[in-house]
């Protein structure tokens, strides 16, 4: 690897880290934020993840005023399109099933949870499974395209990025101002070590600022899940791997801020900047989390659960691997990354993600978590 990938590497295994040991502490699921919501009616949690959002859009925009941020909007963004809708009801749905998203699966297999395990295994093969229909759903995005080729809103309005930052942020500020002086951030927990959610929103909103101050972009891993089911594929079936020009793409290509020289990757098996930028990362998850459940006398391997929760959980991996190409990239990414910055994918996906959510929670209460 290049020496450029140096610093990429050490901040992001750091940022794994940091990210899987907080978010084991604080129980911090976007899966069940809005899980529960649908649910049980309970807003407590997805208030967090809206103090996240703001924390991330404060501390972004400070940087970039400073002159921390080197590419803005960051790397890997795309133009808007209606398929980013699509792929985000997908999303919704597969990581309900999944039990989390491609973070929370992460992090609860590190802590020992064999259903996360599974739902990894289905988050590989969905991924690599969606450069079988690259080339027809990429010509679908392009066809379903709007507003042009600008990344954020702000840019395909013709505005400056502050013409909606500041209000966007002024009005979420309020909510969280509102939400604090009535207790509504607090969660009731009597558990050892435990971290409260808020507190991990403010840190991951940090640990994000990081990442895109070093590394150039913020928090993103699901590259990395098509290059791994790549790479499996490639023991295999090397041919068919290489005749796929998902997997010969190189979709990154740009100087990282602390580099002088380009740096290139993709989805495909090739150790590249991809690799550099996201397999410390999503090791650094699982790990930190490992760490945090030991430290606490907690880990062990927990598998014990009705049969119906291991098919949900493969199939849903599965959903949540292919959307997560579809869309493309997760909630970290998205939530932590682009809705801060207004990127119209994000937005887009956004529309997406919650009545995908609902559906999916639908299918879990009525044939998976059922009593009768």
């Amino acid at each position: 690897m290049q020496a450029d990938y140096a610093p990429i590497i050490l901040t992001s295994l750091l940022c794994g880290l940091s990210a899987g040991f907080l978010m084991h502490r604080s129980d911090f699921c976007v899966t069940g934020m809005f899980r529960d919501f649908f649910l049980f009616k309970d807003a407590r949690m997805l208030r967090v993840l809206v103090f996240m959002v703001v924390a991330s859009m404060a501390l972004f925009h400070v940087a970039k005023v400073l002159g921390l941020i080197a590419h803005y909007p960051f790397p890997l963004l795309g133009a808007m399109s209606l398929t980013n809708i699509l792929g985000g009801v997908l999303f919704g749905i597969g990581m309900v099933l999944a039990g989390g998203c491609v973070v929370g699966t992460l992090y609860k297999m590190g802590a020992g949870s064999m259903l996360s395990a599974v739902a990894f295994v289905g988050l590989l093969a969905g991924s690599a499974f969606y450069a079988q229909i690259h080339p027809a759903w990429s010509a679908l995005t392009q066809q379903l395209a709007v507003f042009g080729p600008g990344k954020t809103i702000p840019q395909a309005l013709g505005l400056s990025p502050y013409a909606l930052i500041v209000p966007v942020l002024a009005a979420g500020g309020w909510l969280v101002w509102r939400w604090a002086r009535q207790g509504a951030l607090v969660m009731p927990s009597y558990a050892e070590g435990y971290i409260q959610p808020w507190m991990t929103a403010v840190l991951l909103a940090g640990v994000g600022l990081a990442s895109y101050i070093v590394v150039g972009m913020p928090l993103g891993i699901t590259t990395s899940y098509a290059k791994l089911g790549a790479t499996v594929q490639s023991w295999f079936a090397p041919d068919h791997v290489a005749s796929l020009s998902y997997f010969q793409a190189q979709g990154l290509k740009y100087v990282p801020p602390f580099g002088d020289t380009v740096i290139t990757g993709g989805a495909g098996p090739a150790l590249d900047a991809v690799a550099a930028i996201q397999y410390p990362l999503v090791g650094g998850i699982i790990f930190g989390a490992m760490v945090s459940a030991v430290k606490l006398g907690e880990w062990k391997l927990r598998y014990r659960v009705p049969a119906r929760q291991y098919v949900s959980v493969l199939i849903g991996g599965i959903l949540l691997g292919l959307a997560a190409r579809m869309v493309p990239a997760c909630n970290v990414w998205h939530l932590w990354g682009g809705v801060p910055i207004l990127a119209g994918q994000s937005v887009l996906y956004v529309i997406g993600l919650l009545p995908g959510t609902w559906i999916g929670s639908v299918i879990l209460a009525r044939y998976v978590v059922r009593t009768a």
